[in-house]
This record gives structure tokens, C-alpha cells and sequence, in this order.
């Protein structure tokens, strides 16, 4: 698990293409320090498998599930990349709930800079808009951002400056893809409350057919 606070700026050093999937070799001192095989990396947004660890840089393959449905097969060489270790069980929670499982892909609309701070516009895939409410949480290339405005195929986000020059979204351009996670919560009360419904919906039609056989006794 992740919280979606980015720990450092990594760069892309080697992309191999094998065929159904993708190596990628990249470079981040900070979340390298004490890596091992097997260990969880977030990158943009993308819990990723460390498969090597050599110096300050580690390679992770990428399935062709994971190429398609993210914006990572959009990467090359020298391609800036959010980069986090999972959370270590105890420690503060400063973002919120992220699993590194993108639910799909947005696209910079617009950016608006403001002396202080930068409203950036996204669009949002239509079977996404129903988990993405105003000032709720949105995980977008891997940055635990709050919602400032939800509409039906679009939100905005508002960055202050150490998010600009801390994560890729201060060199995102309009037009550029970016990986979108919503609130897992959202979509486990979504799937209580179908679930409740079929129970009652059930529930319902047994108890009329018991009544139908009450009447015909």
C-alpha cells in the first residue's frame, strides 16, 4: 500500500521490449536505498516489482495488462517518473489509501498558473466520473491530490509549488497522459450497496412467493 506522497523524481535509463511485456531500467537513489528483489515500487502511480537492484537504479517488468491500461508505455529514455516506496506499517498516513492499481487513464486539458499555485484541468473516463466528488481524493500519476472541482468527464486539481517542482506534474503538458486511481473506498461501498440490493431484491420475491403459496393453501 501507498499514500501517494512521491519521495522523488526518477528518470527512465533503458526500456527493453520483450514482445507481450516491457523491462524498464530506472534510476531513483532515494527509493533504491535498501531495495531488494521482490520489493514494491510505485512508479507514476504503478506498483511495480523490483526484478534487479544495482546501485541507485532497479529494473521492473511491465505486462501487457499494465502497458495498456496506464500511461507507462508512453515512457522512454530519459522520461522523468514519480517514484515511492510502499508504507511501512505505523508510520503517518499522508496521503490517503493508494494500492498502485490504476483504474485508467486521463489526459492534461488545461493548466492555469496563479502566482502561488496551479489549477490544472484533467479529463476523466466515463465509468470513472461516478467515484470522483469535489473535494474528495484522487490519485494522479501516483500524487495523492484533492478534488477542487468534479465534472462528468473532467476534475481540476489545485498544486502548490512543492508538488510542481517535485513531481512530474509541474512538466506535464496539455495533451500529455496521466495514470488515475480513485478512492478505493468508493468503489467498495459502490459494490456493498449492489450487493444489498440483490440480497433485498431476493429477500423480497421469496417472501411474496411464500406468501403466494399461503394464499393458494
Amino acid at each position: 500500500m501507498f499514500t501517494g506522497i512521491v519521495e522523488e523524481l526518477g528518470e527512465v535509463t533503458a526500456v527493453e521490449n520483450l514482445g507481450d511485456a516491457s523491462r524498464f531500467r530506472l534510476r531513483g537513489p532515494v527509493v533504491t536505498e535498501g531495495a531488494n528483489h521482490g520489493d514494491s515500487i510505485a512508479v507514476n502511480g504503478v506498483c511495480l516489482t523490483v526484478v534487479e537492484h544495482e546501485g541507485d537504479a532497479f529494473t521492473a517488468d511491465v505486462m501487457a495488462e499494465t502497458l495498456n491500461r496506464s500511461s507507462l508505455g508512453a515512457l522512454a529514455v530519459g522520461s522523468r517518473v514519480n517514484l515511492e516506496r510502499p508504507t511501512a506499517v505505523g508510520a503517518r498516513l499522508g496521503g490517503h489509501i493508494v494500492q498502485g492499481h490504476v483504474d485508467g487513464t486521463g489526459q492534461i486539458l488545461e493548466r492555469k498558473p496563479s502566482e502561488n499555485w496551479e489549477i490544472i484541468k484533467i479529463s476523466l473516463p466515463a465509468d470513472l466520473s461516478r467515484y470522483v466528488v469535489e473535494k474528495g481524493s484522487i490519485t494522479v500519476d501516483g500524487v495523492s491530490l484533492t478534488v477542487v472541482d468534479a465534472g462528468p468527464d473532467y476534475f481540476t486539481i489545485s498544486l502548490i509549488p512543492t508538488t510542481l517542482a517535485l513531481t512530474t506534474l509541474g512538466i506535464k503538458q496539455p495533451g500529455d497522459p496521466v495514470n488515475l486511481e480513485v478512492d478505493v473506498i468508493a468503489k467498495y461501498v459502490e459494490r456493498l450497496l449492489a450487493a444489498k440490493d440483490t440480497t433485498d431484491a431476493t429477500d423480497s420475491e421469496n417472501g411474496e412467493n411464500a406468501e403466494s403459496k399461503e394464499r393458494a393453501q
